[in-house]
């Protein structure tokens, strides 16, 4: 896996958010200029949740089968953030201004990492976007 590119330290905020629901982008245009379409699949597998990332260094979860996922919602979370709602059920990762602007940025690479981690995974080609994850048991997160 390639070392990612820092996280963002300007303040940005969107002016306009649109989520194409049959292209399955999110549309986004920042108070900067700058304008990003966000694919739903690279959303969900690079979600800022507990569920994807872990509690720590290490402790990522691989998210398989998601090249179909859609959005079926968006909460707005205070004025610095969405929650979008995932047709799998998934709802619990909440991205910042500043996280959809960096995946935005970063969007090339972020596709080549996540195909690279599916590789490594033993899947071949793009196949483990279309294979849904295996669940272990006790392996989600509670509060």
């Amino acid at each position: 896996m390639s070392k990612l590119p820092p996280a963002i330290t300007q303040p940005v905020h969107p002016v306009e958010i649109n989520a194409r629901t049959l292209a399955r982008v999110l549309e986004l245009h920042f108070d900067d200029g700058q304008k990003f379409e966000i694919a739903f699949e690279l959303l969900r597998v690079y979600s800022p949740s507990a569920e994807v990332r872990g509690h720590g260094e290490g402790q990522e979860v691989l998210q398989t089968g998601q090249r179909l996922v859609n959005i079926t919602g968006i909460e707005p979370v205070g004025h610095y953030a969405i929650k979008p709602i995932f047709s799998d059920g998934h709802a619990t990762g909440i991205f910042t201004w500043a996280y959809l602007y960096w995946l935005g940025q970063h969007q090339s690479l972020l596709w080549e990492n996540y195909l690279a981690r599916l590789h490594a995974a033993g899947f071949v080609g793009e196949s483990g976007r279309d294979t849904l994850m295996r669940v272990q048991q006790g392996g989600h997160c509670s509060n």
